[in-house]
């Protein structure tokens, strides 16, 4: 079982290395990532964007321009639209956001027509959070797409936590629902949402997990809080993931826990035909290299 995002980076070595296309890739940050990425040996980097521009990045930040293939389009919707076309092509494996707007890039993505959208599929996002506080690493949804996910949406998202769990080596990833309370609380959309999916998976419709709901964050994460409020089961105080009922409690969360807690974090758009990495201009390189390593581990 991968604890850390160091054994994540170690168990890259033995695996086939993933081509990573660069949307728009204009800047230091989603240059030095790529590089790194390149250097520790489990990407090949593609860079879509002006061609110029990068180069002067490259130079300014020391890095060998030579170690990329680099794909000219200044324009920023354009250079979305030839990542993604790059990705159709059977050219890259991993589509990553650069300097370009979260917009231009999810309509790339999006496209009916020239995007990466398996039909009626759910997008989302998975986040990987390692906090200094917590025993492991911890696998959330959705803190960044779906703002207010109905109960279907909700199940897809559990069952991308299952597989992203299921990637860092957990045989039988434990899923926390989270609500307010673990209280079943029918007048609560959050519970009653939370309930249904735990019965969908005792009953086999959601599969290879334990999965456990409604449940206060408190109960989900910390074996005293369970045992003091006589919440049993596998998933009490010990969860591998948790799916949130909201973008707000979710991206609060995930802040909190780099922001508040030195926490580092790896993302990823899950549900496209390939990984998808979309960080914050706020995260760090180092947390941008995470999130490529996460995407290179899950990419077929």
């Amino acid at each position: 079982m991968i604890a850390n995002f160091d054994q994540l980076l170690e168990a890259l070595k033995s695996k086939a290395k993933k081509r990573i296309v660069a949307a728009f890739a204009n800047d230091s940050h989603t240059i030095g990532a790529v590089n790194m990425a390149v250097d520790k040996g489990f990407v090949e980097g593609i860079l879509v964007g002006d061609e110029e521009t990068m180069k002067k990045v490259c130079q300014e930040e020391g890095i060998d321009i030579q170690k990329f293939r680099i794909v000219q389009e200044a324009d920023e919707t354009k250079a979305c639209a030839k990542a993604v076309e790059l990705i159709n092509n059977g050219e890259g494996d991993i589509l990553m956001k650069g300097l370009c707007s979260t917009d231009k890039y999810m309509r790339a993505i999006l496209n009916k027509d020239k995007g990466l959208m398996p039909s009626k599929a759910v997008l989302s996002h998975v986040t990987v959070v390692s906090v200094p506080t917590y025993h492991k690493l911890l696998v959330v949804g959705d803190v960044a797409v779906i703002p207010a996910p109905d109960l279907k949406q909700k199940v897809a998202i559990t069952n991308y936590v299952i597989n992203t769990a299921k990637c860092l080596g957990i045989e039988k990833p434990k899923v926390a629902m989270l609500a307010a309370t673990e209280q079943m609380l029918p007048n609560m959309p959050a519970c009653v949402d939370a309930a249904m999916i735990s019965k969908m998976a005792d009953r086999g419709q959601i599969k290879g997990a334990y999965v456990d709901g409604p449940l206060a964050f408190d109960v989900a994460i910390d074996k005293e809080s369970a045992e003091t409020k006589k919440v049993t089961g596998p998933v009490a105080g010990d969860a591998d993931c948790i799916v949130f009922p909201n973008i707000e409690s979710g991206n609060v969360f995930f802040k909190t826990a780099t922001k508040f807690t030195k926490g580092e974090l790896a993302a990823m758009v899950v549900g496209a035909k390939v990984p998808c990495v979309l960080t914050s201009r706020g995260d760090s390189t180092q947390s941008k290299l995470y999130s490529i390593a996460l995407s290179a581990l899950v990419a077929k």
